[in-house]
C-alpha cells in the first residue's frame, strides 16, 4: 500500500528510527546508518522479517517490530498519509469494470487498519491482506498474491491475476506467483531497473494507469 496506493512522506524511516532507538541503536552512528540502508534496500518485505534480520535474536526483532508499529501508527493518526493520486480512483475503476481488487502491505495488521481507518478505504477494496493473513510469510514470497487469489475465487488461473507495487519485492513476489500482469509503479521506493531485474512486465508511473492498460490487455 505505502508507495503505490498510499503517499507517506517517508514515514516508514520515521518510524525505523523510533524502532532503532528502542533496541539502542545512536542515531546519526555507523550502526543506525547501515541498519537504515537496510530497511531502504528491503522496502515492501515483511518488518518483522527486515527486524529479524538487523536484531537478530526474535526478542528483540519484535521488541523493534512493536515500537516501529506503534510509532507508525501515531504518525498515520496524526493525519501523515494521503492517497496517492488517482489511487482512490483506479480502485474504483477497475470494481466497475467486474475485476476484484486486494490491497496487500508488509505491515502488520494493526498498522494496515489504521492506515485504511485514516484514508476511508475499510470499505474500498474486495479484502486486506498483511503477512500474517498469508501464514506470517510477506513478500518477496508469493503467499499474499495465493492467499488473495484462493480466498477471492475472482480467478480460474493465477495467470489472470495482476500484481502492482512500488518494490521490487512486490515484482518478485508477483512473477513467484505466476501472475500474469506485473508492473511496478514510480511512485515509491524503487524505480524501472529495479523492477525489470526483478521481472516485471509493465513499468507505469502510477496506479492510476492501471485500469487503462488492464482494459487494454482485455
Amino acid at each position: 500500500m505505502a508507495g503505490t496506493t498510499v503517499a507517506d512522506g517517508g514515514l516508514v524511516e520515521r518510524a525505523f528510527d523510533a524502532a532503532a532507538v528502542a533496541l539502542g541503536v545512536e542515531p546519526g552512528s555507523p550502526d543506525h546508518a547501515e541498519k537504515l540502508a537496510h530497511v531502504r534496500a528491503t522496502m515492501g518485505e515483511s518488518k518483522i522479517s527486515v527486524f529479524r534480520h538487523l536484531f537478530g535474536d526474535e526478542d528483540r526483532a519484535r521488541r523493534a517490530n512493536s515500537a516501529f508499529e506503534q510509532a507508525y501508527g501515531d504518525l498515520v493518526g496524526g493525519g501523515l498519509v494521503a492517497p496517492v493520486p488517482g489511487a482512490r480512483e483506479a480502485v474504483e475503476e477497475l470494481t466497475a469494470d467486474g475485476l476484484t481488487v486486494v490491497l496487500t502491505t508488509g505491515f502488520a495488521r494493526v498498522t494496515q487498519d489504521a492506515i485504511l481507518d485514516a484514508l476511508g478505504w475499510r470499505d474500498l477494496a474486495a479484502l486486506t491482506l498483511c503477512p500474517a493473513d498469508a501464514g506470517g510469510r510477506g513478500r518477496p514470497y508469493p503467499d499474499m498474491v495465493l492467499e488473495a487469489f484462493l480466498r477471492t475465487k475472482a480467478a480460474d488461473d493465477i495467470r489472470h491475476t495482476a500484481v502492482v507495487g512500488d518494490t521490487s519485492y512486490d515484482v518478485l513476489s508477483g512473477v513467484r506467483a505466476g501472475a500474469g500482469l506485473v508492473a511496478g509503479v514510480r511512485t515509491g521506493a524503487h524505480g524501472d531497473e529495479a523492477f525489470r531485474a526483478a521481472g516485471a512486465t509493465h513499468v507505469l508511473d502510477s496506479v492510476a494507469e492501471l485500469p487503462a492498460l488492464l482494459r487494454g490487455a482485455g
